[in-house]
C-alpha cells in the first residue's frame, strides 16, 4: 500500500498506473466467497466448477471489484475513494492463477455542478490472468480530496 498523496492538479493525463500482481490460492477465493457472502458453488466446489467447464473454482465478481479498486487507489493514495465503477466479466480468475491488474488514468475533470466541487480522475483497468487474458475490463472514477 502506497502512503504517496497525488494531488489532482499535478495529474497530467494519460498516465500508466503501478502494475499490481496478485497470487490467488485455492483458500483465498474461497476466504472471499465466503465473507462476501457468496455461496455460488463455483467459489467453493472444484467438481461443480469443472462440472461447469471451468479448470477449478474462480474468484467471484465482489473479488474482482476490490482488486481493480485497489489497482486504483494505491496509485491514487489513501484519500481518493471511488465514486463510480463499470465492469464486465470476460473470463475467470481461477485458484492457483496470478491476478494482474494494469491501468491507465485517461481523464481528469472538477465537477463544479455540486458544492463543494468534486476533483475527478477515470482510470480504465485490465484485470488479466498471467497469461495475458483479459478477464475483467473496468472503469473507475476516483475522487480526490478538495484540491489545493
Amino acid at each position: 500500500m502506497s502512503d504517496m498523496h497525488l494531488d489532482w492538479n499535478d495529474i497530467e493525463v494519460p498516465v500508466d498506473l503501478p502494475e499490481v500482481a496478485d497470487e490467488i490460492s485455492y483458500q483465498r477465493v474461497v476466504e472471499n466467497a465466503g465473507a462476501t457472502w457468496d455461496y455460488f458453488p463455483g467459489h467453493f466446489d472444484p467438481a461443480y466448477a469443472q462440472r461447469q467447464g471451468n479448470p477449478t473454482i474462480y474468484v467471484n465478481t465482489m473479488h474482482l471489484a476490490g482488486f481493480a479498486d485497489r489497482v486504483a487507489t494505491e496509485w491514487a493514495g489513501p484519500a481518493t475513494r471511488v465514486v463510480r465503477r463499470s465492469m464486465r466479466l470476460a473470463g475467470s480468475i481461477y485458484a492457483g492463477d496470478t491476478m494482474v491488474g494494469r491501468g491507465r488514468a485517461v481523464a481528469k475533470r472538477c465537477d463544479d455542478t455540486v458544492d463543494p466541487p468534486r476533483y475527478l480522475v477515470d482510470v480504465r483497468i485490465e484485470v488479466t490472468n498471467q497469461h495475458g487474458e483479459l478477464c475483467c475490463p473496468v472503469e473507475i472514477t476516483l475522487q480526490f480530496p478538495e484540491s489545493r
